[in-house]
């Protein structure tokens, strides 16, 4: 089929095995090694039209290997395999120039499609340099080796080396602003500033000004000039948190900047141009929000330009040992003493259902180190903890039925008082601010002032929920009945 030779290198004997019949099944000649030496050598004499090598062999990292060969035989295409399955490996492998990364255990259909892809296209140009190389997996701000995260990691080593429009998606808790941050920290643009904005945390009149900034004047209280975080950004990444709750006039003004590069201050004139990478991430159905006029559909596309899933940690539990160990590491650190689970504490945490995802283990885990004076912690402690997290009292039916019913008649009347006419306009907004005082003093009785329930209880993002308590100016009292 094909007259392409590939040079293999894994200090497993098996493996080197599968793969080299696996290939030649395929088409390709084989040579396989068990070391970088004679790697090396083949290369340096001109052998192999593709490398696919293992990251540890026994007498090198065949992470350090890949810009040595870059060097001698640019146009060599490397596929980089480990079990070493962390973001960093993955990250490492395309900066120092490898075509594609692998995670060990792979199946063999798809490195067969990696090296047909790899024969057939052309590498990508450019090295992006060996930052954070030397960083322990404990200093990663990822966490995990399931599938899931493999796939994320891979996604993340492709797109480190380009300025590609980013969202991500996933449920509160999974570490939307971590996978931002790591496109960042690794990316082109990591000696710029990386700044963050959360707008379900600004007040709906302030999103404009605290995006693009305002000039001294432009409305009452403006004294000085504001600068906005475009202009913070400026060379670096600017993450929009939670952009599902971004006003539409503010998704209009957005969607400029992504289409001509320039914007303006409130209250400005002169056009700005721009230089920062853009990354979103919601908790929301994006789609959803389209579909109920709330979000726009061409901002929508220039965001979406790549989209990143997080999974929630109930679909990656086999990842829950490491991120306990991290964040015991991360609470020993801090000064809190060093603990651990038993095995029958551990299986407990894989199989709960993590409804706050990884930060809610990461609060769990802290307070396990600061709590509790037993070095092993065992399974009695867990379920008492998470008795007391899941004790989470539904609202009662007939408190929500009173209130629907209080509202659908609230509504009749409202309109029964304007027969001879529509009612003045902004009705959606006077309506919606009766409505959600009760539902929020109801579910914060509920969850007897715990914000952090209460906004799970109601779907909302903790942030957002904070946000309306101040605005309606609702004081929560903690144990409340």
């Amino acid at each position: 089929m094909t007259e392409s030779t590939i040079l293999v290198a894994d200090d497993d004997q098996a493996i080197r095995t599968v793969l080299a019949q696996a290939l030649a099944r395929t088409g390709y000649r084989v040579r396989t090694t068990g070391n970088a030496a004679t790697l090396w050598r083949w290369v340096s004499d001109g052998e192999g039209d593709l490398v696919v090598t293992d990251v540890i062999l026994p007498d090198e990292n065949g992470l350090d290997l890949i810009p040595r060969i870059r060097k001698v035989r640019p146009d060599l295409r490397i596929v980089v395999m480990s079990a070493q399955n962390t973001l960093l490996t993955a990250v490492t492998a395309a900066q120092r120039g490898a075509f594609e990364y692998l995670p060990k255990p792979f199946d063999l259909n798809e490195l067969i499609n990696v090296v047909k892809r790899a024969l057939t296209v052309p590498a990508p140009s450019g090295v992006n340099g060996e930052a954070h190389a030397e960083e322990a997996e404990e200093q990663l701000p990822l966490i995990g080796r399931s599938p899931a995260m493999q796939e994320i990691y891979r996604t993340l080593a492709r797109l480190i080396g380009t300025d590609l429009t980013v969202t991500i998606s996933g449920e509160s808790g999974t570490g939307k602003e971590l996978v931002a941050r790591a496109l960042h920290d690794y990316g082109k643009r990591r000696n710029g500033p990386f700044v963050a904005i959360n707008m379900a945390a600004i007040p709906r009149e302030l999103i404009e000004s605290e995006l693009f900034g305002h000039e001294r004047g432009a409305f009452t209280g403006a004294t000085t000039r504001h600068i906005g975080r475009f202009e913070q950004a400026e060379g670096g990444t600017l993450f929009l948190d939670e952009i599902g709750d971004m006003p539409l006039e503010a998704q209009t003004r957005l969607l400029r900047v992504l289409q001509e590069g320039e914007y303006t201050t409130v209250g400005g004139r002169t056009p700005i141009r721009t230089n920062v990478r853009i990354i979103a991430a919601t908790h929301r159905d994006l789609r959803q929000l389209i579909r109920q006029g709330l979000f726009r559909e061409d901002l929508f596309y220039r965001l979406n330009v790549v989209p990143i899933r997080l999974p929630p940690l109930r679909e990656r539990t086999e990842d829950t040992p490491a991120l306990v160990r991290h964040f015991f590491a991360q609470a020993a650190a801090e000064g809190l003493p060093a603990k651990r689970l038993d095995d029958a504490a551990m299986d407990r945490l894989k199989s709960y259902r993590w409804p706050g995802n990884v930060r809610e283990l990461e609060n769990l885990v802290r307070r396990l180190a600061a709590l509790y004076s037993q070095e092993t912690i065992g399974i009695e402690v867990i379920e008492a903890e998470l008795a007391e997290t899941s004790a989470v009292p539904v609202m009662e039916q007939e408190k929500a039925e009173s209130l629907t019913g209080s509202v659908e008649r609230h509504l009749r009347e409202y309109f029964a008082a304007h027969r001879d006419g529509l009612p003045p306009p902004g009705l959606y907004d006077r309506i919606l601010r009766e409505v959600e005082r009760p539902l929020l003093n109801l579910s914060l009785a509920a969850t007897r002032g715990n914000q952090i329930k209460a906004a799970s209880l109601l779907g909302l993002n903790r942030n957002t929920l904070r946000k309306k308590l101040r605005e309606l100016d609702i004081q929560v009292i903690r144990g409340i009945k």
